[in-house]
């Protein structure tokens, strides 16, 4: 019975119905893959169509370093490094849901011109529009507690032109119809939120939601004369460009303003447009998120990758698994697929049940708290969504869909100047009661490839994972961003497909007074920085850590100002006081991890060796333009600096707190303790010992080569991926201790866990290292890495909704 937590039975929207087991299926079913027959249309109606007109002339070998991976290197077009100012995340801006009884008819979604086109960009705005800028939503169709089957698709014509046959009442709504996918808990948890967007190709940004991002352009940084109110910076030129004072109208979607501008059928995000998106969210506040499909009708219109149909996760919301995109919950062109997602942390159920702790709660606007039940141990910030689509994850993520949500609590406002005892004041603003990001920076980190005329590109026919040859942040190429000599606050996001980081940072010096010898005869030399993190794949930490040469990390030594490995999906907060440094100095990530292939992470080159050209083996900036051996790079060009810091005068105190006194081990607290953040959970002895044990061995066991990925379960057969078959059964909040282990063939695994986070134990038989003790966890890593191993053992546990959630590698 594939039920993973038992929903509250008083709620009207409980779910109580018989699943039919295995041997109780109907008889003569034949088994065929969960995509049979979702691919109609194009030239063969096949799933050949949507790699039909991938561009052959760009694939290539590259011999022992395949980067890009079987690609030629991506043209640069003859960009200067770092000099571009980097964009800053665009907030959806949630809007107020309004009474369903005031809903009128409403411009309908618009239709493209044929199969092979995307709307007007324009006609996308003003729909869209119609339910952002209104005081309150009042979306139309409104939301319901079971899939829409009235309202039908207003692409039904351009769809029945191009299928050369009718449509039986297409619904206008993806989500599947019926009880068994209705929103759970609906009434308890109604939305109070409404946030809309359409998944559409690349389009110039008109400024749709300049109203209503929560600054305004009117407050803290993002205000006239703040560092972030001009969108873009200057020209390449240097020479301002007010055009984008306070508005994102006018922003292309290209990498560097050298670079050509993407093709809408190559590059599909969130709205179509740039910069990245990002939700701000609070806890209490249920969200309605209606995401539209404004791609092309016909699967092969798709510059030869990714898939048209859609399945949004939002990775590791506490959500019920009908709004957790299920990888089989997918919605077509012209479709819409309403997410419920209630914003409760896990234990509302059971702890705190009667919202008495101070810790648990929701900034209310107007400086205080609304208590909430729950476990505030169990508080969240940073996370992500992306697409879930099966087969297709890679290549649609990979091509835009891909956005960042932060959530805020009682002890994660986003104030650094409210001090009430239980605000932690994060590096953030003061001008908002919760939500500042003057100092609050989301980075989505990535690495892509694009072919000879600048359109991305991706290689369908690899099955070992995907490399770029080039690290984008926030979608842009090697840029720069403006810094305030006080402390930051960045949510590090691993947003590549299969590539793995190590970051560092450096203080670039004058002269060869710095610790690291720079390029030869460029009067440069580096000194490392130390920093801390203080959460970890979206939740904080019980003690932050420093990484200030100090902390072991895998027995490596001399770690001073270096993050350890970031898989894929993985999430690293960390704190840098900018303070220390004079104005005008610059500071840089630099990126150290080699990848030869998707499989895994080769090996770290030393920091030296990348800044002083040593590895490289050139006396200018490494990925300046691919190595002349047969249009070949010999080299990871991923290695190496990818974004600039630039220091800028402070302005007023900083009031953010200090993660120094919440190192484990200072004893700063009273009696001598030590101060922590966010306590784990923690398990008592009695539930270990009484809990489940399974066991995932993620390999090639029993592979093929349409499937060559298996997963045996509990020492079973390898299997390949069947959203029908069920692999466990946790049941309701039962302690469960999970044994993922590394089955081989060369491969490292981001293991994702949806629903809840788990508390790592061991590590390859041994403690985790500290950024693992004091963290909960969604990724798992385990491979062949010297910070990493190839097995972990956590414990976790399962509450409140019930239905069939995933656990898969992330690359």
């Amino acid at each position: 019975m594939p039920v993973i937590v038992a929903a509250v039975q008083s709620d009207p929207s409980a779910l109580i119905a018989a699943i039919i087991d295995d041997d109780e299926l109907p008889e003569g079913l034949v088994p065929e893959h969960a995509n049979d027959f979702a691919f109609e249309g194009g030239t063969t109606g096949t799933a050949d169509d949507p790699g039909e007109n991938i561009n052959l002339g760009n694939l290539q070998g590259n011999g022992g370093i395949d980067v890009p991976t079987g690609a030629k290197p991506s043209p640069l077009f003859g960009a200067p490094v770092f000099s571009q100012q980097m964009l800053r995340f665009e907030e959806f801006g949630p809007v107020l849901l309004g009474d369903p009884a005031s809903v009128v008819a409403l411009d309908p979604f618009p239709a493209p011109a044929d199969a092979v086109s995307v709307p007007n960009e324009q006609a996308v705005d003003d729909f869209l529009d119609q339910y952002i800028t209104p005081a309150e939503a009042l979306p139309s169709p409104f939301p319901t507690r079971e899939a829409n089957t009235t309202d039908l698709s207003p692409w039904q014509l351009v769809i029945e032109t191009f299928l050369g046959r009718t449509l039986s009442d297409p619904p206008a709504e993806g989500r599947p119809p019926g009880e068994n996918w209705a929103h759970q808990r609906w009434f308890e948890f109604f939305p109070e939120v409404f946030t809309i967007t359409a998944q559409a190709g690349a389009r110039t940004n008109l400024g749709l939601r300049d109203e209503i991002q929560f600054h305004t352009y009117t407050e803290g940084e993002f205000a006239p004369g703040g560092l972030y109110y001009n969108t873009v910076g200057p020209d390449q030129l240097g020479n301002p460009q007010p055009q984008y004072d306070g508005t994102t109208a006018g922003i292309k979607v290209q990498f560097h303003p050298g670079f050509p501008v993407q093709d809408p059928l190559a590059l599909w995000t969130f709205d179509g447009t740039f910069p990245p998106k990002l939700l701000q969210s609070r806890y209490g506040e249920a969200i309605l998120f209606r995401h539209y499909n404004a791609l092309t009708i016909d699967p092969a219109a798709n510059f030869g990758f990714g898939l048209h149909t859609l399945t949004t996760h939002e990775h590791n919301g506490h959500t019920a698994a009908e709004s957790d995109g299920y990888t089989q919950s997918f919605f077509f062109p012209g479709q819409f697929y309403d997410y419920h997602w209630p914003m409760v942390v896990a234990g509302h159920d059971s702890i705190n049940t009667g919202a008495t702790d101070a810790r648990m709660g929701s900034p209310n606007d107007l400086g205080g708290i609304d208590n909430l039940p729950g476990d505030w141990r169990e508080i969240m910030s940073t996370h992500w969504f992306h697409d879930h689509m099966l087969d297709f994850t890679a290549p649609n993520v990979y091509k835009g869909n891909a956005a960042m949500m932060n959530y805020y609590s009682s002890v994660d406002r986003g104030n650094e100047e409210i001090d009430d005892e239980v605000n932690l004041r994060f590096p953030s603003g003061t001008a908002l009661d919760w939500g500042n990001r003057d100092y609050d920076v989301n980075l989505m980190v990535a690495d892509k490839a694009w072919d000879s005329d600048g359109q991305l590109f991706f290689n369908i026919f690899n099955l070992d994972g995907f490399i770029g040859d080039q690290m984008l942040t926030n979608w842009l190429w090697k840029p720069y961003f403006e810094v305030r000599a006080r402390r930051y606050r960045f949510r590090i996001l691993n947003g590549s497909v299969s590539r793995y980081y190590r970051i560092a940072l450096v203080e670039e010096v004058n002269g060869s007074g710095g610790e690291l010898a720079g390029l030869p005869g460029s009067g440069i030399s580096y000194n490392r920085v130390p920093f801390y993190m203080i959460a970890n794949d979206g939740n904080i930490m019980e003690h932050s850590v420093f990484f200030d040469g100090t902390t072991s990390m895998g027995g490596l030594t001399n770690r001073k100002g270096i993050l350890p490995t970031q898989g894929i999906a993985e999430r690293y907060d960390i704190i840098i006081d900018f303070d220390q440094f004079a104005p005008d100095t610059k500071l840089y990530f630099v990126n150290l991890l080699e990848h030869h292939n998707g499989k895994r992470p080769h090996v770290e080159i030393p920091l030296q060796d990348v800044l002083n050209g040593t590895y490289h083996d050139r006396q200018q900036e490494p990925a300046d333009q691919p190595d002349p051996v047969n249009g070949r790079n010999n080299t990871d060009p991923c290695v190496a600096r990818f974004l600039q810091f630039r220091v800028v005068p402070s302005i007023g105190p900083d009031l953010s707190m200090d993660p120094a006194d919440f190192v484990a081990g200072n004893g700063l607290g009273l009696g001598g303790t030590d101060q922590t953040m966010i306590p784990l959970p923690g398990f008592t002895q009695a539930e270990l010992d009484n809990a489940l044990h399974r066991t995932f061995e993620f390999g090639r066991s029993s592979g093929t080569d349409s499937a060559p990925w298996t997963i045996k379960t509990d020492g079973g057969q390898g299997l390949g991926m069947d959203p029908r078959r069920l692999s466990a059964a946790p049941t309701d909040a039962r302690v469960e201790i999970w044994h993922i282990e590394n089955g081989g063939s060369g491969w490292s695994h981001p293991v994702h866990v949806h629903f809840e986070e788990g508390q790592i134990f061991k590590r390859g038989g041994n403690d985790p290292p500290e950024w693992e003790r004091w963290a909960r966890k969604d990724i798992y890593r385990i491979g062949r890495m010297d910070d990493s191993t190839d097995s972990v053992i956590f414990a976790i546990r399962f509450r409140e909704f019930l239905g069939t959630y995933m656990e898969h590698c992330h690359n």
